[in-house]
């Protein structure tokens, strides 16, 4: 199907390509290990945790440390610090009427149901794959409209930061696991 062909080929080129297609296994007593032991620093801007591994057939505790950078340079992500992490309303919006987007407009969700085809595709992989939720995947909640419209229109946005303030608020335990 050339549609689908279109949008994958905009996700090979795009610098989400690896946070979308990264097929590493997260075992879910991996994740809550670390979430239960995960507080933030807000002098360093870390994220401190442990993670168990085993030396010399013996188990060891060691401690993980994660910032931004971390973020940026394991998903490969080529956004900078001085990025945007929020496109205007008005902006988005357009962008979203131009993809075909026939719903009802609320200034906090769209539904990806209302896009055209190829971009509920594109809407649909972010949502899963960006997003800080367990479920609800049908709804687009307003970062994840900003992530996809400064991907679509190629201009910069501050992802890795994004996902450092949904992480730092799992941290706090304000929010779901996030996988």
């Amino acid at each position: 199907m050339k549609p689908f062909e279109d949008i994958l080929e905009f996700v090979a080129r795009s610098h989400l390509k690896k946070a979308l297609t990264d097929k590493h296994k997260a075992y879910k007593s991996h994740i809550e290990r670390f979430w239960n032991g995960a507080r933030y620093v807000e002098e360093d801007r870390v994220i401190h945790s442990s993670a168990r591994i085993k030396e010399d057939g013996k188990d060891k505790d060691i401690e993980v440390v994660i910032t931004i950078v971390d973020i940026r340079r394991v998903l490969d992500l080529k956004d900078e610090d001085g990025d945007p992490v929020g496109i205007s309303k008005r902006l988005f919006k357009g962008l979203w009427f131009r993809m075909g987007y026939t719903g009802f407009v609320n200034d906090n969700y769209y539904n990806k149901q209302n896009l055209s085809f190829p971009y509920k595709f594109l809407a649909h992989s972010v949502i899963h794959a960006m997003g800080h939720r367990k479920g609800g995947y049908d709804v687009s909640v307003d970062y994840i409209m900003c992530m996809v419209t400064a991907l679509i229109l190629n201009r910069p946005y501050h992802i890795s930061q994004l996902i450092f303030e949904h992480m730092k608020a799992n941290a706090a335990g304000e929010n779901f696991l996030q996988y």
